[in-house]
């Protein structure tokens, strides 16, 4: 764990955590962090992102896939800054996503807050809980498990 507890994180700060990029990198900053234990993404959903040419033509709609991959890229953030991964190339990989539900849709304008809980942890075997919201209305709820792998050298 850091010394200094780190409250969010910027753009700049994500891409030093986790290897994630464009077009795939789905969280523009983290707050409200409590590290080991909770934290929030925010995924400002803008019409140019590619997945809307063909999700669904005429209407877009974010794929629900993307908001629980949001969700996760969330939980890495979390416990990059709980594990001071900062600058260390580490890999995050799913295990498992469980007790998915989606409750409306996520269109381009919406700006989605995904509250990330962790309900286990501490090493490299994390499980989570997610919910993604647009303005307090709940979108996705899911819980998942990840694999937080660092290089050695």
């Amino acid at each position: 764990m850091t010394d200094t507890p780190r409250l969010e994180a910027d753009l700049d700060l994500i891409t030093r955590i986790i290897p994630h990029r464009y077009p795939f990198l789905l969280v523009d900053k983290v707050r409200d962090v409590v590290a080991g234990e909770s934290c929030v993404g925010i995924k400002n959903v803008t019409y140019n992102e590619p997945h809307f040419t063909g999700h669904f033509p005429g209407m877009p709609v974010m794929p629900g896939v993307l908001i629980v991959e949001a969700m996760a890229q969330t939980a890495g953030v979390l416990v990059g800054l709980t594990m001071d991964l900062v600058d260390k190339n580490a890999r995050v990989f799913f295990m498992g996503v469980d007790s998915t539900k989606f409750r409306r849709k996520v269109v381009p304008g919406d700006v989605l807050e995904l509250h990330v809980k962790a309900l286990r942890g501490g090493g490299r075997v994390w499980k989570f809980e997610g919910v993604a919201k647009v303005d307090g209305e709940v979108a996705c709820e899911s819980t998942f498990t990840a694999m937080f792998d660092v290089p050695k050298g």
